[in-house]
């Protein structure tokens, strides 16, 4: 495309979102370190129903979100990408202050899976981004804005575990809205949206799935995306004792918590280091290309961490591991933004989020069944062998698709 046939403002767009998307995640995450002692402040006093409140409260959050993704999605379609973000930090900063004024835990499971319900700023960046980048660029704006993501999961629970300690827990909540407020105010004075001339397209459109000629490319993009999640969550429950094994036996006398807490970052830093290099990469060689390759990478990545001697080679595995899995986000989102007509982009991209939220449920539960029913080096070869599946999946249904192509544009 030319440089003159861009739509303009989408590099201002793509780092409005990227603020947006961060701000947001970070605020959703920061309470991790604090929660339990915020559950205990409300009223919950045994140490089992605190842990069980907590992951109450944690949990419904991502439930709500992924449960509204598509319908978010869809209105978007409709109305507008933008309209969506700016409810969407709204509702975020002004959920976030009540949380910080929560009388008792009902109140604070209620508040919380109000911002899963009512929040999807990330997930709105996403198709906003998606929409309004020039498509040879969408690969490396979508990785660079997973970045904000990546930062927002990682550094969330470093927040929360400082600042609580200096101006409290209810003033962090009331810190965190006004932090996304101004993500709110940035959303509504900085950020551009181009929409097609005319009446709203989204109106007329009639049914999701039947408006996409070739559904192929969205089932293995929607199946990529629920097992991305699951490679990444699946060993999470184990984690902790998975470590602790290692230190007793090749690095007796270390921080067993601090080391899974660096085993967890080890990923996410990989992956935001990475992420907009290979989106770059993917705009340049083919987003299914670098899916396979990215599938592929993990799968062998991930193998060897079920073998290893020491904390520190898990650290470096995982770390390896964020790489590869950076360019995968990214690229499905590309690939499903290049299959489906703009009028039904968010819809589709919805799904794509509810699947992420699946596989962020499915990961932990079958991470936790397979390491405790048969080992915990099984959860790394079960996930391997996964990974190779998938890899050889959409191998086999992007060349199906590329002949399908070639065929039918030899027979017009």
């Amino acid at each position: 495309m030319p440089e003159s046939a861009e739509p303009s403002h989408w590099r201002r767009n793509m780092y409005v979102c990227l603020f947006g998307s961060f701000t947001t995640i970070l605020a959703m995450t920061l309470l991790l370190p604090f929660l339990p002692i915020y559950v205990e402040q409300l009223g919950v006093h045994s140490h089992a129903a605190i842990v069980q409140w907590s992951g109450i409260a944690f949990g419904i959050t991502f439930l709500g979100a992924g449960t509204m993704a598509p319908i978010w999605g869809r209105v978007a379609d409709i109305y507008g990408r933008k309209v969506l973000l700016v409810r969407a930090s709204l509702a975020m900063a002004v959920t976030m202050s009540l949380i910080g004024l929560a009388q008792n835990i009902w109140q604070l499971v209620a508040l919380r899976l109000m911002a899963g319900v009512l929040g999807g700023y990330s997930s709105g960046a996403v198709v906003l981004v998606a929409t309004q980048t020039p498509r040879h660029r969408a690969a490396w704006a979508l990785g660079t804005l997973s970045t904000g993501v990546m930062a927002g999961t990682l550094l969330g629970p470093l927040v929360g575990g400082i600042l609580p300690g200096f101006i409290g827990v209810r003033a962090t909540f009331f810190l965190a809205g006004a932090v996304i407020f101004v993500a709110f105010l940035a959303t509504v004075f900085l950020l551009h949206e181009e929409r097609p001339p005319g009446p709203r397209h989204g109106r007329r459109a009639g049914p999701v799935w039947s408006a996409i000629p070739d559904r192929r490319p969205i089932y293995a993009m929607l199946a990529t995306a629920l097992l991305l999640m699951v490679a990444n969550m699946s060993i999470e429950p184990i984690l902790t004792v998975y470590v602790a094994q290692l230190m007793n036996g090749g690095d007796p006398g270390g921080d067993v918590v601090l080391v899974s807490g660096v085993v967890m970052a080890a990923s996410a830093v990989g992956s935001m280091i990475a992420a907009p290099r290979l989106g770059r990469l993917a705009d340049r060689l083919g987003t299914w290309n670098l899916i396979t390759a990215c599938l592929l990478t993990t799968g062998a990545v991930v193998l060897p961490q079920a073998f290893v001697g020491s904390a520190w080679q898990l650290i470096a595995l995982r770390f390896l591991m964020g790489i590869s899995l950076a360019g995968l986000l990214p690229s499905i989102n590309a690939t499903i933004r290049h299959n489906v007509p703009e009028t039904v982009a968010g819809s589709i991209l919805g799904y794509s989020t509810s699947a992420q939220m699946m596989g962020q449920v499915i990961g932990p539960l079958a991470g936790g069944f397979v390491g405790g029913r048969v080992g915990m080096s099984a959860v790394f070869l079960a996930t391997s062998a996964i990974l190779f599946c998938g890899a050889g999946y959409n191998w086999v249904v992007s060349r199906r698709v590329e002949h399908a192509a070639i065929v039918g544009a030899a027979s017009e």
